[in-house]
């Protein structure tokens, strides 16, 4: 779905990450794509599907499977972007290289975990992406998670492939849904997505490479683009989460501290989220799978995700970053899901804390960097020296450059104290999650 179709040999014409019959209604909106950069150099002109009520366009810039970076061109009345405009943004982007070949053992079979509940047009659409991948030896894993209804039972029905399976998760929570996936799953490798995201169709082939180049590397993560521009609230999450800019491929280890990250092993944002990670499965089982005092369904409301990475650097395993591994992921378009992304990192920030304080060993650590975290923690939970804090608590009259509304000004309005006074909150929050999990 984000591939470049050609309709001549001169004419691009690009397929938008997460297609909408609905022309945008914010002037901000940006019409979000991928391209191949010499295909695109190659072109005597690029037309956008489905671009009409667009200003402007974000293109993910490839070299074949490599990630280049993102540019940001204009959008014409037909939908159209010049050729001429676009050549100088692709050229001023950096060169990339290709990584060390694989010289490990292919990884094979490949296990795709997709949590849901009640959301049946989201979990078609990420499903038909899984089943559109170039790498063919995989299965899928649907886990209804404390269903209401049986929409997500009639999706997978509906689809009928054979490598896509109904599991029933009747305890509600992220890491049950998870951890019902990875006892069921057979391959070496286990994938786990979010229902809201679609899937490039090399997302598999890369994740599988990057465990054959390392033999020590037990997660491996991927880029998390932004699969939808339209709205103020899209723009303000795609702004200040961190995973939606890794584009560096990096192996982290605990006996080889990364410099630049002083906050490691507790450098969240660096390694990446949920909606886009995998663990090789005999590693997965061995740490004991997802902490089911964590996670959207529990009381934390979050926090599975940082606590599963620094499991994996503390047990001596190394974590990856895999750029070309892109997954896009559909932000919530509404100003209420402002707040309720806020309370929900902050209560997760603090339930995960509150575990790492529990365990001697992570104990330490924590405390010797607690200084700097206070520092560096942005608003929705992600910062890492990127948006930093000073940034988030200004007055924000603008998102991606156009002017917005005062309604969100007031939705925008003390974020960053909103998910301060949640993190207080998430230790009593965990100590009733493991309760609850008894």
């Amino acid at each position: 779905m984000t591939d470049y179709q050609a309709t001549t040999a001169r004419v691009l014409m690009l397929a938008p990450a997460m297609p909408s019959p609905d022309a945008p209604t914010w002037a901000g909106a940006a019409w979000v794509g991928a391209v191949d950069r010499q295909e695109a150099l190659a072109a005597s002109a690029v037309e956008l599907a489905g671009a009409q009520g667009f200003r402007r366009a974000r293109l993910l810039v490839r070299d074949g499977r490599e990630v280049a970076g993102f540019v940001d061109v204009a959008v014409d009345a037909g939908g159209d972007v010049d050729p001429a405009e676009l050549g100088r943004a692709l050229r001023e982007l950096r060169t990339t290289r290709l990584p060390a070949a694989p010289t490990g053992a292919p990884v094979g079979l490949v296990s795709v975990v997709i949590g849901t509940r009640d959301r049946p047009e989201d979990l078609r659409r990420c499903v038909r992406s899984v089943l559109a991948s170039a790498y063919d030896d995989f299965e899928v894993f649907v886990v209804d998670n404390a269903p209401t209804t049986s929409a997500t039972r009639d999706v997978v029905a509906a689809i009928g492939d054979p490598r896509v399976h109904y599991v029933l998760e009747a305890r509600p929570g992220v890491s049950r849904a998870r951890n019902a996936g990875l006892a069921l799953a057979s391959g070496a490798v286990v994938a786990f997505v979010d229902d809201d995201v679609v899937v490039d169709r090399h997302w598999l082939a890369a994740l599988a490479d990057a465990y054959a180049r390392d033999a020590d590397v037990v997660c491996v993560t991927g880029l998390v683009p932004s699969g939808e521009l339209r709205t103020p609230t899209q723009r303000y999450f795609d702004e200040r989460v961190t995973w939606a800019r890794n584009l560096e491929r990096r192996v982290f280890r605990t006996a080889a501290p990364p410099a630049d990250l002083p906050l490691f092993p507790f450098s969240v944002g660096a390694f990446g989220t949920g909606a886009n990670m995998s663990l090789r499965r005999s590693a997965a089982i061995e740490l004991g799978g997802f902490d089911v005092a964590l996670g959207p369904g529990t009381p934390a409301r979050a926090g599975e995700d940082p606590d599963l990475f620094t499991r994996v650097l503390f047990s001596g395993g190394a974590l990856a970053v895999e750029p070309s591994a892109v997954v896009w992921h559909k932000h919530r378009p509404d100003r209420a899901a402002l707040r309720s992304q806020a309370l929900g990192y902050g209560t997760g920030l603090g339930a995960w804390v509150a575990k790492l304080m529990l365990q001697p060993r992570t104990a330490l650590a924590v405390l010797r960097r607690a200084v700097g975290a206070l520092r560096q923690l942005g608003a929705l939970g992600q910062g890492s020296g990127g948006a930093g804090a000073d940034q988030v608590s200004a007055a924000v009259d603008v998102v991606g450059g156009w002017p917005v509304d005062e309604a969100f000004l007031e939705a925008t309005a003390g974020l960053k104290r909103v998910e301060l006074v949640a993190a207080l909150g998430g230790p009593w929050r965990y100590l009733r999650g493991r309760r609850a999990a008894r």
